[in-house]
């Protein structure tokens, strides 16, 4: 028996009930893997949050988790915030740099990682003070770092708590309670430190519970980073709460990956990022139509391309196992384009809009609300309240501001960017524009910081002209910027489309052929746009653009450049 005060909102609360109510379902594994069941699951919670305890961490303290998704990431989280301490969630693309200045700030007692990303931290050996564990078992080599297998330090702490007579014993904790902190990857430069309490993560999964029915026992495929609190409350508490199983892909799969653990797990909820969906609509739908000529024809009229969408969109269904009953789509605004024939194919999907700093949903469905405009996140989630501030007396575009139990405590140590965002009154400015339409979806325009006001004083969104550019089948990604006073774009191709068409040709000709479907494009689409959008020149990018973990441009790496080779 475990003793101590819990309260309804707090994770240890959540893991209690859920445990408590499924214990002889599947709770967590990796994909194609025999799952822990809820039972299994919690011992080895409560059994590692005693080990932890032991080796000194105490309430408050920081714990830290550099690793890839696995069961074991879970417990350890779940194992931290038991006692009442922070658990410090690293993304694992993070450069070297960046995972320094988190340990040396957050000055953490522990540190979970694993074999591929413990390279990371090995000029920090002098000042990890505490235990270093591989979630993976990685008995360590160099001989730089000790370290401790997770299995076998997880193998003593169960034996240690079945063997004990005594009743368990773990701080109280309450919803108020910092949880995690959490290093934001923002577009825009200067990563915080964003610091959520167990109300602001329980509250947001309970909301999000609210968006659809889901029984208990259904599969979700998690594919994207648990350090992100995207996948954490939508593709780990949330299950969690229904009793459901997840299912852990590992390292981000390729779409054939993809397929074939879908054909396997046959997930019945999977979130993901925008991309995941533009590659299969550039790789799979639009190659198929553009094939065939008929298919083509029937496309150009409203009711053949329903047609031919509803087709493909039973395909699709099947591609991802076939028993799919939501694709939750979030971390990056979806091109128009593909939002347009998952629609019109009848796949099972709903867009969210959040933050980290509001744990993170904000808006998205519900699902089956006839009224979710296609291009909005749909309407704010149960509990959470959304204005838009100084709206535009033409467009009603102005700054999105939330209030809710999801939004964070703050930033850690910053007490001047915590109120530069974050009120009195509890309202938090989001720096994204949008406006409420008149069913009430929220419509998310761009980043504040992203507007590009031209000469004549009209505001020029480049997220919109991205979109137009990034539906263009050669495209992979854009970024358009301003130079001097003129719209530039800078877009990376698609090579292997490039290599296909251009197959025998000469460098010169390869040159001349991109050449000229920049010149093309470029012209298409000045021809939609308003004078002041239109581009003045693009140029060809030969490598990607640096992201985030959710695949949005870190844009502050690129402006005040004006050409990139």
């Amino acid at each position: 028996m475990v003793l101590g005060a819990e309260v309804g909102l707090t994770l240890n609360y959540v893991i209690d009930s859920s445990c408590s109510k499924f214990k002889n379902r599947h709770a967590i594994g990796m994909a194609m893997e025999e799952p822990l069941t809820y039972k299994v699951f919690y011992e080895r919670i409560v059994a590692l949050a005693a080990r932890l305890r032991d080796e000194g961490v105490e309430k408050g303290d920081h714990v830290a988790i550099l690793g890839e998704n696995s069961p074991n990431w879970g417990i350890a989280y779940l194992a931290i915030v038991r006692l009442g301490a922070i658990a410090v969630p690293i993304l694992p693309d993070l450069p070297e740099s960046d995972v320094h200045h988190i340990l040396k700030e957050m000055q953490v007692k522990i540190l979970f990682t694993t074999q591929k990303l413990i390279e990371k931290v090995y000029e920090l050996s002098r000042e990890l003070k505490g235990p270093v564990i591989t979630l993976d078992d990685y008995e360590g080599t160099s001989g730089v770092i000790s370290v401790t297998p997770f299995t076998r330090y997880l193998n003593e702490a169960v034996i240690a708590l079945r063997s004990s007579s005594e009743d368990l014993v773990f701080p109280v904790v309450e919803e108020d309670d910092i949880a995690s902190i959490l290093y934001t990857s923002g577009t825009s430069g200067f990563s915080k430190a964003v610091m959520l309490s167990h109300k602001n993560l329980t509250s947001n999964a309970y909301a999000a519970s609210s968006l659809m029915e889901v029984e208990s026992g259904a599969t979700w495929l998690s594919i994207l980073p648990m350090s992100h609190t995207y996948e954490f409350t939508c593709g780990f508490i949330l299950p969690l709460l229904y009793g459901c199983r997840i299912a852990y892909a590992g390292k981000t799969p390729t779409p054939a990956i993809l397929q074939k653990l879908c054909s396997h797990e046959h997930p019945y909820v999977i979130f993901a990022v925008p991309l995941v969906l533009e590659k299969i609509y550039k790789k799979r739908v639009l190659p198929q139509i553009e094939k065939s000529r008929l298919l083509s024809l029937i496309c150009k009229t409203n009711i053949g391309r329903k047609f031919i969408y509803r087709r493909i969109g039973k395909k699709l269904l099947k591609f991802f196992g076939g028993n799919l009953a939501l694709m939750g789509i979030g971390g990056a605004a979806l091109n128009p384009e593909v939002e347009r024939f998952l629609s019109e194919a009848g796949f099972p999907y709903l867009i969210g809009y959040g933050m980290t700093e509001s744990s993170p949903l904000v808006a998205g469905g519900p699902s089956g609300d006839k009224t979710i405009a296609i291009g909005s996140t749909g309407k704010p989630l149960s509990g959470v309240d959304v204005k838009i501030v100084e709206p535009d007396s033409e467009t009603g575009i102005g700054e999105i501001y939330v209030c809710g139990a999801n939004v964070m405590k703050g930033y850690y140590d910053d007490l001047e960017a915590t109120a530069a965002v974050l009120g009195s009154d509890g309202w938090l400015a989001s720096g994204d524009l949008g406006f409420l339409d008149d069913a009430g979806n929220l419509h998310v325009c761009g980043r504040s910081k992203n507007v590009i006001v031209m000469a004549n004083g009209e505001n020029v969104y480049p997220e919109a002209i991205e979109h137009k550019i990034n539906a263009f089948n050669w495209v992979v990604e854009s970024l358009v910027i301003d130079n001097n006073g003129k719209l530039e774009a800078w877009i990376y191709p698609d090579y292997e489309f490039i290599d296909e068409k251009t197959a025998g040709s000469s460098r010169l000709e390869r040159r001349t052929y991109i050449e000229n479907l920049l010149e093309t494009m470029r012209g298409e689409l000045n021809s939609q746009l308003s004078a002041s959008s239109r581009l003045g020149k693009m140029f060809e990018r030969r490598e990607p653009f640096i992201k985030t973990a959710t695949h949005k441009i870190k844009r502050y790496l690129y402006y005040g450049q004006a050409v990139l080779g």
